[in-house]
């Protein structure tokens, strides 16, 4: 199935997220050669996908007949390599095992991601390898993981935002002021706070006691919906995990947007059924604006804005 593939780029899905990748790519143009585990493999080159964890840039096929060769080959191209498994996992391990050592020790919160240079590589065959020396997530496989904090949020809610932070390569600092809409139970507020900026925190369900008893935290029982942006004292960072549709989540930020009233966004945009790729293009045409799908987001992407392109 491979030997006559010219591979120009390969994006990697998020588990149980492979049927929603193909449907992106279809849309892009860019419909799969064929999938090896989650891999996506296609012939034309990379283009820019929302649902994708990490897109590999440069990728290669080569034939190999040894384990010695498959890791002489990798290390003369740099010395950072994260493998996919999916199949021959025997044979993989002990090419592992003759590359240098790659550290993949989970962040602990708020730390920048790493820089050196990481490929991604994967065996097809026994004698097939595909591996891409450019890739655009620094983690192994697009997949962030944290030292999770099992005992003070009251939900795993703040992985996402811990997640969409490391991402922008920034977050709440002292002195910021937020807002969080959509709060309850409080685990984004309580993220937000840990990290030393004041929050409000709206939502028509009381916050979880704990997380209120914070400092830096206020709370204001009420709908997300029913705020007028105009009439709000702007913040730095507006943030958003409130279930609704994603019209509703769109006229929501188009609203806090045009009433200047926030420097950034950091919105959840759930689906019910199926992905809604049209409403995506909506927030994706927005000024400043970018889409991303997490690791640790469910069937729903993240909404990025900044007044200024820049966060």
């Amino acid at each position: 199935m491979t030997e006559n593939i010219s591979v120009g780029s390969v994006y990697v899905a998020a588990p149980g997220f492979e049927s929603v990748l193909q449907k992106e790519l279809e849309r892009l143009g860019v419909t799969p050669a064929f999938w090896h585990g989650r891999l996506a493999v296609c012939e034309a080159p990379p283009v820019a996908s929302v649902w994708a964890l990490d897109i590999w840039t440069s990728p290669e096929i080569h034939t190999i007949v040894s384990i010695g060769e498959a890791a002489r080959l990798l290390k003369s191209r740099q010395r950072n390599w994260s493998l996919v498994p999916v199949e021959f996992f025997r044979r993989a391990a002990l090419i592992v095992d003759k590359l240098p050592p790659v550290k993949a020790a989970p962040l602990v919160f708020p730390q920048l991601p790493p820089t050196s240079p990481l490929g991604g590589w994967t065996l097809l065959a026994p004698d097939r390898i595909l591996f891409s020396q450019a890739k655009t997530s620094p983690f192994p496989m697009g997949e962030v993981k944290f030292v999770e904090d099992r005992e003070g949020p009251p939900s795993r809610a703040y992985l996402k935002l811990w997640e969409a932070c490391t991402r922008l390569g920034c977050w709440p600092v002292p002195g910021e002021t937020c807002l969080d809409l959509g709060a309850t139970p409080g685990g984004w507020t309580w993220a937000i706070a840990k990290l030393g900026a004041s929050v409000t925190a709206v939502d028509r369900a009381p916050l979880s006691p704990s997380v209120a008893a914070m400092p830096g935290v206020s709370f204001r029982q009420e709908s997300a919906f029913g705020l007028e942006p105009r009439n709000e004292a702007r913040v730095d960072w507006l943030f958003s995990d409130v279930i609704a549709y994603p019209e509703r989540l769109l006229t929501l930020a188009k609203r806090w947007i045009e009433a200047g009233r926030t420097a950034r966004i950091v919105m959840s945009v759930k689906f019910q059924g199926e992905t809604d790729f049209a409403i995506l293009d909506q927030f994706a045409a927005i000024p400043g604006a970018r889409l991303a799908h997490l690791f640790h987001n469910k069937h729903e992407v993240t909404f990025f804005w900044s007044e200024n392109g820049i966060f």
